[in-house]
This record gives structure tokens, C-alpha cells and sequence, in this order.
């Protein structure tokens, strides 16, 4: 006959696993789904990526402005002067900023002397003190042409 204390150890060790497996089956099969998730997670980071890539190489170089200046250093700039070219062209600091390729946010922060253009910036920015206003107009309409349209979510 076994002894009582063996006996006891044993069906308790072995309800104590059939209670730790009803427990931990729900989290095996969450952290099985979110692996998966995970995975589908990457794969479509990584077709995206690649998408981003194609269309760069597409674009090329027809999405930065047309630069003429051939040395940087020789351009001066002062925050007058952006406000100046900028008004000469009848254009928003938005549109000025597409055709240097800067943020209109950023033209704001050069007009306001708080941050200045930096030298592929500068050499956009020579090059558009050239241009007449029915120029600017015109680049600008094929930037507006070559740029992706955007969705509109409905609601």
C-alpha cells in the first residue's frame, strides 16, 4: 500500500498542472496571434518600404527644384530678402516654400531671422531670385501636377 503523503503530493502536483495549463492556454494562444500579427506587421513595413523606393526612383529628380547656382557661398541671404522675393512673386510662404522645397514653416522661420537656409537650401533659394512671377506660377503648377493626390476621408 503507498504511503497517503506520496499519494497526496502526486494528485496535488497533478491538479496544480491541470489548473497552471487551463491558465496560461489563453495567453499562449494571445501571444500565438500577436506573433502572427506581428509578422503580417513587418511584411507589410517591408512592402511598404520597398513601394517608397520605387516611387523615389520614379519621382527622381523632377521633385527638387530646378537649381542653377552653382555656388552656395556666393549667395547672401537675409530674412528681408525672402520677404522681399517672396512678395516680388505675389506667392504664400506654402508656395514658396514648393518651390524651394522647404516646409512653410521654415520660410516663416527664415523671414523671422529665427533659422536660416542651409546650403542645398540657399542654392534653391539663389536660384529663384531669377525667376519672373509667371515663372514661379508655372513651376509651381507642375509641382502641383507631379505631387500624388491626396485621399479625402469621409465621414
Amino acid at each position: 500500500m503507498p504511503n497517503i503523503a506520496v499519494t497526496f503530493r502526486q494528485e496535488i502536483t497533478r491538479l496544480a498542472r491541470r489548473e497552471i495549463r487551463s491558465q496560461t492556454q489563453g495567453l499562449r494562444k494571445a501571444s500565438a496571434q500577436f506573433r502572427r500579427e506581428i509578422a503580417g506587421l513587418k511584411r507589410r513595413a517591408s512592402a511598404l518600404k520597398s513601394e517608397v523606393t520605387r516611387l523615389e526612383r520614379r519621382v527622381g529628380a523632377d521633385a527638387a527644384p530646378q537649381i542653377t547656382e552653382t555656388d552656395p557661398a556666393k549667395i547672401r541671404f537675409a530674412a528681408k530678402g525672402v520677404i522681399a522675393q517672396r512678395s516680388r512673386l505675389g506667392i504664400s510662404a506654402a508656395d514658396f516654400g514648393k518651390l524651394i522645397g522647404v516646409t512653410a514653416h521654415t520660410i516663416y522661420k527664415w523671414e523671422h531671422g529665427t533659422s536660416h537656409p542651409r546650403r542645398a537650401q540657399l542654392s534653391a533659394f539663389g536660384s529663384i531670385r531669377r525667376l519672373s512671377k509667371a515663372e514661379a506660377l508655372a513651376r509651381l503648377e507642375q509641382i502641383r501636377e507631379k505631387a500624388p493626390k491626396r485621399r479625402t476621408l469621409k465621414r
